[in-house]
């Protein structure tokens, strides 16, 4: 049994390591940025609930993704879309991390 696990997690290595190699971000990483990416043109675009735009950014809580958006983009969810759509209220908003497409 742990021989089949340690075979099971270098496997999982190995996936981790290419995965990294090819788009250059840890596999979660690379999910938090297209997450943020998906929740970012969400907030721009339109006017959805956050709890909405949360879900279908593949959070269960809406209070989980606005700490995870604040983390990454650096302003909570609300500042942000108020911020984008009032060129007067300009934030100083990093983009995502740039999500290669290979």
């Amino acid at each position: 049994m742990i021989e089949r696990h340690s075979t099971g997690s270098g496997v999982w290595c190995t996936i981790t390591g290419t995965f990294t190699t090819l788009t250059g971000q840890a596999p979660m990483t690379y999910v938090t940025a297209w997450r943020m990416t998906v929740a970012s043109r969400l907030l721009r675009e339109g006017q959805q609930p956050l709890r909405e735009i949360a879900h279908r950014g593949g959070y269960d809580s809406e209070f989980a993704f606005a700490r995870a958006f604040k983390r990454t983009v650096g302003h909570a969810p609300g500042r942000y879309r108020a911020a984008v759509g009032h060129p007067d209220r300009a934030l100083s908003v990093p983009s995502p991390t740039p999500v290669p497409t290979r």
